[in-house]
């Protein structure tokens, strides 16, 4: 646990210090989010927070290979983590690059997201099996894996894309997401005597220590976005780390049964089902009222929860819960025999934050009309000071 936290530490800790330089470079290369009517932000916001974010993760590989234990995870076996992730985090961060300044065409992204999967299975990290529902394992010859491994990856970089619609948004989500992930493949192998030093665990650790350390320059209200540079990388390490820990363990040998095995392939889908949910909602919206798909509107989950009267930054925690209570949810299914007690525990607490999701911008709506009665009461004219005698 200490060489990982340590890969947490140099990942969050170099990226937070490189982010006044990148926001620096990003004005003067021109990178800045100029707002737009659907848009939360009003001031020019500077891009390419992703090269920031890929300096933590190139820092923190650099510290592992020093590292006697975590130096044979990164070249285990067939697989070379370290050279997959840097050659395909490279590549995507320049497409992104291009993108934050010039908005390269999706056909472009597409193909560059696509180079990226095949650079990972050139390196061996690829979908080898999938799980049965009688508890075998279907092994998946390369006509199979490989476009499912591409399908994955693509998949992904494009949800994590999807999610970048507030100030933090993004980074915290899939930050949350490495945690779980990370805790279910660490204590699942310390639970079933299985080693903890793993490539898909360190990949989960690096990736939260790059979300971690970019946060609070981006939260809002933000000084910098991750931009396209960003948001594909951190969802590139997002769906390596889902693919190695898919064949990571064997259902025979884990003691809650076939679930565990499961966790990997629901938990991206999980994180990622909110605003898919409302990508899915915005398109029957618009096709309805007789627009394209892919018209903007005010109209997304994060829209509402600010008309509702919740502050940006309260309609992002409001996603971070939600997102932190499915992902909780599967790692303690598959990490505990108690099953309806996990259900249960994670039914209550939804209900509680349902209620104060509803209940907070009530209050503040009716603290706010008292106060407006209060000021009708008076002469309309701000109280003044009484005077002193002269």
């Amino acid at each position: 646990m200490r060489e990982y936290l340590l890969t947490i530490l140099v990942a969050a800790l170099v990226a937070y210090v490189l982010v006044p330089a990148v926001r620096a470079f990003a004005v003067w290369f021109g990178a800045q989010a100029v707002p737009r009517d659907r848009d939360v932000h009003v001031i020019p916001t500077p891009r390419l927070g992703g090269l920031a974010m890929f300096g933590g993760m190139v820092a923190a590989l650099v510290v592992a290979t020093g590292l006697p234990e975590m130096r044979k995870v990164l070249a285990a076996g067939d697989i070379s983590v370290g050279r997959a992730l840097l050659m395909s985090g490279g590549l995507i961060v320049l497409i992104g690059i291009a993108d934050d300044r010039w908005e390269v065409d999706p056909l472009t992204k597409f193909a560059g997201q696509v180079a990226a999967a095949g650079i990972f299975i050139m390196q061996g990290i690829q979908i080898y099996v999938i799980p049965q529902p009688n508890g075998e394992t279907l092994t998946l010859p390369p006509a199979y894996g490989v476009p499912l491994t591409v399908l994955v990856v693509v998949a992904t970089i494009n949800a994590v894309n999807f999610i970048d619609g507030l100030d933090g948004l993004a980074a915290g989500v899939v930050g949350i997401a490495a945690l779980a992930l990370f805790s279910y493949a660490y204590w699942l192998s310390k639970a079933n005597g299985m080693t903890t030093l793993s490539s898909a665990t360190l990949t989960a650790a690096v990736l939260f220590g790059m979300c971690a350390g970019f946060l609070p320059h981006n939260f809002s209200p933000a000084r910098i976005f991750m931009g396209d540079t960003g948001s594909m990388l951190i969802g590139l390490l997002l769906s390596a780390s889902t693919i190695m820990l898919t064949g990571q363990f064997d259902s025979a040998n884990l003691a809650n049964g076939l679930f565990p095995f499961y966790v990997p392939l629901l938990l991206v889908p999980a994180v990622a089902a909110v605003p898919f949910m409302d990508m899915l909602l915005a398109v029957w919206r618009r096709t309805n009222q007789g627009r394209s798909p892919f018209s903007p509107d005010k109209q997304h989950l994060h829209h509402r929860l600010l008309e509702l009267g919740h502050s940006t930054r309260q309609a992002v925690l409001i996603m971070y819960f939600w997102v932190g209570l499915l992902a909780s949810g599967l790692v303690g299914l598959a990490l505990f025999d108690a099953a309806w007690i996990t259900l249960g525990v994670t039914m209550v607490v939804a209900i509680a934050g349902m209620v104060l999701m509803l209940a907070l911008p009530r209050r503040r709506r009716r603290a706010a009309a008292l106060a407006g009665r209060g000021d009708a009461g008076g002469t309309g004219r701000p109280s003044e000071r009484p005077r002193m005698p002269v």
